[in-house]
Protein backbone atom coordinates (compact mmCIF):
# COMPACT_ATOMS: atom_id res chain seq x y z
CA UNK A 1 0.00 0.00 0.00
CA UNK A 2 1.37 3.49 -1.03
CA UNK A 3 0.06 6.88 0.61
CA UNK A 4 0.94 10.14 -1.49
CA UNK A 5 0.80 13.28 0.26
CA UNK A 6 0.74 16.33 -2.25
CA UNK A 7 1.27 20.05 -1.06
CA UNK A 8 2.84 23.27 -1.86
CA UNK A 9 -0.50 24.62 -4.06
CA UNK A 10 -1.49 28.27 -2.96
CA UNK A 11 -3.02 31.42 -4.35
CA UNK A 12 -0.51 33.19 -6.65
CA UNK A 13 -0.71 35.86 -9.27
CA UNK A 14 -0.49 34.86 -13.35
CA UNK A 15 2.84 34.62 -14.24
CA UNK A 16 3.74 33.03 -11.21
CA UNK A 17 5.49 30.00 -10.49
CA UNK A 18 4.95 27.06 -7.84
CA UNK A 19 6.29 23.74 -6.98
CA UNK A 20 4.64 20.81 -6.24
CA UNK A 21 5.45 17.98 -3.97
CA UNK A 22 4.34 14.32 -3.88
CA UNK A 23 6.02 12.34 -0.52
CA UNK A 24 5.36 8.81 -0.63
CA UNK A 25 5.19 5.94 2.13
CA UNK A 26 4.39 2.70 2.92
CA UNK A 27 7.33 1.57 -0.08
CA UNK A 28 9.55 2.69 -2.18
CA UNK A 29 8.56 4.62 -5.47
CA UNK A 30 11.34 2.98 -7.69
CA UNK A 31 8.55 0.37 -8.73
CA UNK A 32 5.89 2.94 -9.86
CA UNK A 33 5.23 5.39 -12.95
CA UNK A 34 4.22 8.53 -11.32
CA UNK A 35 2.13 10.95 -12.73
CA UNK A 36 0.16 14.78 -11.86
CA UNK A 37 -3.59 15.10 -12.97
CA UNK A 38 -5.61 18.38 -12.30
CA UNK A 39 -9.25 18.75 -11.73
CA UNK A 40 -10.51 22.11 -12.50
CA UNK A 41 -13.95 23.14 -10.89
CA UNK A 42 -16.44 21.44 -13.08
CA UNK A 43 -14.51 19.48 -14.79
CA UNK A 44 -13.02 16.22 -15.23
CA UNK A 45 -9.71 15.10 -14.08
CA UNK A 46 -7.02 14.87 -16.91
CA UNK A 47 -3.42 14.52 -17.26
CA UNK A 48 -0.82 16.83 -16.62
CA UNK A 49 2.70 15.14 -16.75
CA UNK A 50 4.28 11.52 -16.03
CA UNK A 51 7.71 10.38 -15.51
CA UNK A 52 9.23 6.68 -15.44
CA UNK A 53 10.23 4.86 -12.88
CA UNK A 54 13.89 5.72 -13.30
CA UNK A 55 13.18 9.11 -14.00
CA UNK A 56 13.49 9.70 -17.96
CA UNK A 57 12.26 11.99 -20.13
CA UNK A 58 8.97 13.39 -18.52
CA UNK A 59 6.06 13.82 -20.82
CA UNK A 60 3.60 16.35 -20.95
CA UNK A 61 0.21 17.66 -21.74
CA UNK A 62 -0.06 19.72 -24.60
CA UNK A 63 -1.38 22.42 -22.18
CA UNK A 64 1.57 22.30 -19.83
CA UNK A 65 4.43 21.88 -22.29
CA UNK A 66 7.64 24.14 -21.53
CA UNK A 67 6.13 25.70 -18.73
CA UNK A 68 5.97 22.64 -15.95
CA UNK A 69 8.52 20.64 -15.19
CA UNK A 70 8.08 17.16 -13.35
CA UNK A 71 10.88 15.07 -11.81
CA UNK A 72 11.40 12.57 -8.91
CA UNK A 73 13.71 11.15 -6.50
CA UNK A 74 13.46 7.88 -5.66
CA UNK A 75 15.73 7.52 -2.62
CA UNK A 76 13.44 10.47 -1.10
CA UNK A 77 10.35 8.90 -2.25
CA UNK A 78 9.63 12.55 -3.68
CA UNK A 79 7.73 13.70 -6.76
CA UNK A 80 7.99 17.27 -7.99
CA UNK A 81 6.07 19.34 -10.23
CA UNK A 82 7.36 22.64 -10.96
CA UNK A 83 5.26 25.14 -12.53
CA UNK A 84 6.46 28.34 -14.09
CA UNK A 85 4.70 30.99 -15.94
CA UNK A 86 1.20 29.95 -14.50
CA UNK A 87 -2.36 31.04 -15.94
CA UNK A 88 -5.56 31.57 -14.27
CA UNK A 89 -6.40 28.50 -16.92
CA UNK A 90 -3.89 26.22 -14.32
CA UNK A 91 -6.49 26.63 -11.79
CA UNK A 92 -7.66 23.21 -10.21
CA UNK A 93 -6.62 20.54 -7.68
CA UNK A 94 -3.69 18.76 -8.81
CA UNK A 95 -3.40 14.83 -7.89
CA UNK A 96 -0.63 12.61 -7.55
CA UNK A 97 -0.64 9.48 -8.54
CA UNK A 98 1.17 6.29 -8.99
CA UNK A 99 0.97 3.49 -11.59
CA UNK A 100 2.31 2.05 -14.26
CA UNK A 101 5.70 1.26 -15.31
CA UNK A 102 6.86 3.39 -18.18
CA UNK A 103 4.63 5.61 -17.91
CA UNK A 104 1.17 6.73 -16.01
CA UNK A 105 -1.17 8.55 -18.23
CA UNK A 106 -4.90 7.79 -17.94
CA UNK A 107 -6.61 8.06 -14.31
CA UNK A 108 -7.69 3.98 -15.21
CA UNK A 109 -3.63 2.97 -14.95
CA UNK A 110 -3.36 4.97 -11.44
CA UNK A 111 -3.50 2.40 -8.90
CA UNK A 112 -2.67 4.95 -5.54
CA UNK A 113 -3.61 8.81 -5.85
CA UNK A 114 -2.90 11.11 -3.14
CA UNK A 115 -5.97 13.79 -1.49
CA UNK A 116 -5.07 16.84 -3.86
CA UNK A 117 -3.42 20.07 -3.45
CA UNK A 118 -5.51 23.26 -4.70
CA UNK A 119 -3.79 25.86 -7.09
CA UNK A 120 -5.11 29.05 -7.76
CA UNK A 121 -3.89 31.28 -10.25
CA UNK A 122 -5.72 35.10 -9.77
CA UNK A 123 -5.11 38.62 -10.46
Amino acid sequence: QVQLVESGGGLVQPGDSLRLSCAASGRTLSSDAMGWFRQAPGKERVFVSTISRSGGTPYYADSVQGRFTMSRDNAGNMVYLLMNSLKPEDTAVYYCAAGGYVSLTTLAAAHYWGQGTQVTVSS
